[in-house]
């Protein structure tokens, strides 16, 4: 270490230099910590309230949604309501509170699908059996395993069960008993719209459904699910990207595009 010395002052001078300049970096470096332990500070007091912000926006998105809107969901051109299980818990979910004597229960004829029931679907017209059979396919790993067409099977209330003969089937896991209805070969597309600022989606067949109003046709195709939401959004001029996300099938590669 080299140490200066002001040879015009005395030894107890230049001492006494270098006990001030000691204490002036002292100083300086107190104040340092200061200043970080204050930046420390106002960060997370912003990280803060930003999540209290993004709680605030959650809140006020969810605060007019549906209680089947947590859950895939379209209504038939009949005016019927038809849910899906995002998971095993929402289907299991499905099947203890949602699931009554008059509906109708759906899934595709492959290994990983969501569960759909078609509220009062048991009377209900052929159209919104088909509709419900189009949606459950677009929600199953068909999807994701590039399958352009799958085959989906609809039954009665009274032929799911829980139970079998050794106890309760697992979560997600049902019994099916009897005689299937089945859609051949269903197509996989699905089409995105607003109606009065709410998101729509519905399967895309031939019902003339959305004839008059602006929406977003969406195929299987190479673009990422983040991606495909960003787009979606900007078509219709929508913001909710994570609502999009949700509604969107989990897996896969997605193709959009706008029809007016």
């Amino acid at each position: 270490m080299e140490i200066k010395i002001d040879y015009t002052k005395s030894a107890h001078e230049n001492a006494g230099d270098y006990y001030d300049r000691a204490k002036r970096l002292v100083q300086k470096r107190a104040g340092a910590e200061k200043a970080i332990k204050e930046m420390e500070r106002n960060l997370k007091d912003a990280e803060r309230k930003a999540l209290e912000k993004r709680q605030e926006v959650r809140k006020v998105i969810n605060t007019d949604r549906e209680w089947y809107e947590s859950f895939h969901w379209f209504r038939t051109s009949d005016g019927l309501l038809a849910i899906g299980g995002r998971d095993a818990r929402q289907n299991e979910l499905m099947n203890s509170r949602y699931f009554t004597e008059n509906d109708m229960f759906f899934h595709a004829d492959v290994f990983g699908a969501s569960v759909f029931i078609l509220k009062d679907g048991f009377g209900a017209k052929q159209e919104s059996r088909e509709e419900t059979a189009h949606f459950a396919a677009c929600y199953s790993s068909a999807w994701a395993s590039g399958t352009r067409n799958t085959d989906v099977y609809g039954m009665r209330r009274d032929q799911v069960s829980k139970s079998t003969g050794k106890g309760s089937l697992g979560t997600g896991s049902f019994l099916l008993k009897g005689e299937r209805e089945w859609y051949r070969n269903v197509p996989l597309r699905l089409s995105f719209f607003l109606i009065n600022g709410k998101l729509n989606v519905i399967p895309s067949i031939e019902s003339g459904r959305i004839k008059e109003k602006e929406f977003v046709n969406v195929v299987q195709g190479e673009m990422k699910k983040s991606d495909a939401a960003k787009q979606i959004a900007k078509m219709l001029g929508y913001n909710d990207i994570d609502y999009i996300m949700r509604q969107l099938p989990p897996a896969g590669g997605f193709s959009v595009s706008f029809k007016k």
